[in-house]
């Protein structure tokens, strides 16, 4: 890497050693091995658990609260109430009352003993059938129109109509919501907590106890998934928080299985009326809907319609919120856009089986719809074509098949991305070692990893060279890990930071190789002379000449490293037994952009995961309300059912990554590749079974009764 490309710029492709290349996972072995201590791992002595009584209505307003008999337990060592009389509460799984104890049995059994008594209220569990929606939790609808939508469909020589949707679903994070607080003094606290923003958590801690933020310690070294669940402290955080402040002892508050799934977040639902105007050759002209959701009991619901083909030049849009009595929603991997693309994506598909016509070949024709993308979808299709081998084995619905029917669906994408605030500090010390800091967190993606590969490539080091200390709120600040703005940010900064550092050791050993520092580079463990390649000296050689304070590189984010908005492209393969109404998914083919690739392999594997994700919505999570209590019926992993091993067929995941997309700097990847599953896999269920399933999770029953209602 010369000194002419010793900037903040990325080098090109063809030059890299690291950079887009597949680097395993530098915390893979800990984690395998059990040596990654997560925040439930966390367990300092004179350890409390804190455990909580919760309502068990969907809506209710206190009577009365009694903490005594709990109190007087065996080693529990605080009992009061969260709630008082008089308090309506919203939603089953809310905390009303809250103990303490040695163990975590003994404080499980504690709760169990707290007496509450409940006025039950009215509540609402029904989102799915918008006339059944009592009125009162109807919320008002959103408007928008263009075009003349009534002179489209008045001369559209075809017009669908269909209706779609997908139930709401919980985050269901395999590390539970929670943390571990410590008072090491009066003014002084430790927390560990399972956060996706760790740099924001001492500010949030000195809000809610008044030990001032600089003498709060924050660790969050690994956590089990967030998925936008994650990132600020919680109202359990701040009650551990209170305890721990008022008993002197760490406490310990990771919420139980059912409370996470009824009350730490969840995605909302969203179902749609849809007609589309379209000319005999496939051309959209037009589109109209109106769509409906709920985010439970906080927040709203929204659906971005038409998605991806926002250039359908007539349109008029209505959404409207429901409030039902479940946990609220927190932001989940790409917040609307599964959604949006489950019902856009079958609205296409169903209309182009009433055409007669492919729907790669329907969508293909209507790419100038979908704004700056075309082209990148255009190219990604054709990959997808290839390795789906969709143009040989797509057949139309009206294809006789017997009991074990195959189809074939595909759905396109896009994400923002960019990048967030992101600071580092680089240090070169003179022994030779190197090490970087900053107060990122790594959610299981390979944040860690791809800074190392950052600094390594820039330093001209092996990858082991590079030692990476995140995920601590002492360190330099970075953004939350959301948005699909985390390698955006960190690797910018990274690389700016580490060329600050390589600049400065150019300038220390500049004199010892008699060259000016400009014109000296790092590549393979030496410094050399650009031009003159014989003279070199040894990276560690060259650490010697630093003296006894380290060289720091300072790092900050800089635009121009990152950018945003991607798009992809996915088809799926399913065999659907019309007997039974199992769905299988036999094959998956994933085709993304992300700009510059830092690790291939993480990359792909975010794709993996963004696809398993997305075919465990399609046919299994659902959050299960109980129409006459309100209770979750299903908040366990028996009955709130993930997609296993066996369930997922086989995944083919491609990386565009040619030049000019290497050239566009670095786009965030969390987000994308979990839009499309859902739609591609209804769309492959419709054209295997001729009959469209409208709503997801598209389970036996689902398949059977759309059969049945189609006298199939």
């Amino acid at each position: 890497m010369s000194s002419m490309r010793m900037d903040k710029n990325w080098p090109k492709l063809e030059d890299t050693r690291l950079l887009g290349k597949r680097v395993s996972r530098l915390d893979g072995p800990d984690k395998v091995s059990g040596r990654a201590k997560y925040t439930y791992d966390q367990n300092p002595k004179d350890l409390l658990y804190a455990k909580f009584a919760w309502c068990p209505y969907g809506r209710a307003k206190i009577k009365s609260i009694d903490v005594t008999k709990a109190a007087e337990m065996p080693g529990v060592v605080s009992a009061f109430a969260l709630r008082k009389e008089g308090d309506e509460l919203r939603y089953a799984g809310v905390e009303v009352a809250v103990v303490a104890a040695d163990t975590e049995e003994r404080a499980r059994e504690a709760a169990r003993a707290i007496v509450v008594e409940y006025e039950v209220l009215p509540h609402n569990a029904e989102d799915k059938d918008f006339a059944a929606v009592p009125k009162e939790f109807l919320g008002k609808p959103r408007e928008r129109k263009a075009g003349d939508v009534d002179k489209a469909f008045a001369e559209a020589e075809v017009k669908h109509t269909g209706e779609y949707g997908c139930a709401q679903i919980t985050h269901c994070c395999l590390e539970p919501h929670g943390s571990v607080s410590h008072f090491k003094d009066d003014e002084h606290v430790a927390i560990w907590s399972s956060t996706q923003a760790i740099s924001g958590i001492a500010e949030q801690v000195a809000s809610i106890s008044g030990v001032e933020a600089k003498n709060v310690e924050a660790v969050c070294h690994v956590l089990g998934g967030g998925f936008g669940s994650k990132f600020s402290l919680d109202s359990w955080d701040a009650t551990a928080l209170r305890i721990a402040e008022e008993t002197k002892r760490p406490v310990k508050v990771m919420l139980e299985r059912d409370q996470e799934l009824m009350i730490a977040g969840s995605r909302p639902s969203g179902y749609a009326k849809v007609q589309i105007a379209a000319t005999n050759d496939g051309t959209l002209t037009g589109w109209i809907s109106e769509s409906w959701g709920s985010a439970g009991a906080g927040g709203s619901s929204n659906l971005s319609l038409p998605y991806v083909f926002n250039g359908i030049p007539n349109v008029r849009l209505s959404h409207a919120g429901i409030t039902t009595h479940a946990g609220p929603a927190r932001a989940w991997r790409a917040p609307s856009h599964p959604q949006s693309a489950l019902v856009t994506m079958s609205a296409i598909e169903d209309a182009a089986a009433l055409l007669g016509m492919d729907p790669l070949a329907l969508v293909r024709k209507n790419l100038a719809l979908t704004g700056p993308l075309a082209d990148t979808y255009a190219e990604e299709l054709d990959v997808a074509d290839r390795m789906m081998q969709w143009s040989a084995k797509w057949k139309p619905r009206d294809s006789k098949q017997g009991v074990i029917r195959t189809g074939h669906g595909l759905s396109l994408h896009t994400w923002g991305g960019g990048g967030h605030e992101s600071n580092c500090d680089v240090r070169i010390h003179s022994d030779g070692t190197v090490d970087l800091s900053m107060g990122t967190q790594d959610l299981g993606t390979g944040t860690k990893t791809v800074v190392a590969i950052v600094v390594a490539e820039t330093l001209g080091l092996p990858l082991e060279a590079v030692a990476v200390r995140i995920g601590e709120g002492r360190f330099p600040p970075s953004g939350g890990s959301g948005g699909s703005t985390t390698v955006g940010g960190v690797s910018s900064s990274a690389r700016v930071g580490a060329v600050d550092a390589a600049n400065q050791l150019f300038a220390k050993v500049a004199a010892e190789l008699g060259a000016p520092a400009e014109r000296l580079e790092a590549r393979d463990g030496v410094i050399r002379v650009i031009d003159e390649p014989g003279k070199s000296i040894a990276f560690k050689d060259a650490c010697r000449l630093i003296g006894p304070n380290p060289i720091v590189g300072h790092g900050k984010e800089d635009g121009s490293l990152m950018n945003s908005g991607v798009g992809g492209v996915q088809m799926a393969e399913v065999e659907v037994d019309s007997e039974t109404g199992v769905v299988t998914v036999t094959k998956f083919v994933a085709v993304q952009d992300c700009g510059t690739i830092i690790d291939l392999k993480t990359a792909e594997s975010q794709v993996f995961g963004g696809v398993i994700m997305g075919i465990t919505s399609a046919l299994y999570e659902e959050r299960v309300i109980d129409p006459v209590t309100g209770m979750v019926l299903n908040p366990d992993l028996e009955f709130y059912r993930l997609a296993g091993i066996g369930d997922i067929g086989e995944i083919e995941v491609h990386m565009m990554q040619t030049e000019r997309h290497h050239s566009r700097g670095v786009i965030g990847l969390g987000e994308p590749p979990a839009i499309s599953p859902m739609a591609a896999v209804a769309n492959a269920v419709a054209n295997a079974l001729g009959v469209r399933v409208p709503r997801c999770p598209i389970t036996p029953r689902e398949v059977l009764l759309a059969l049945g209602k189609a006298g199939a």
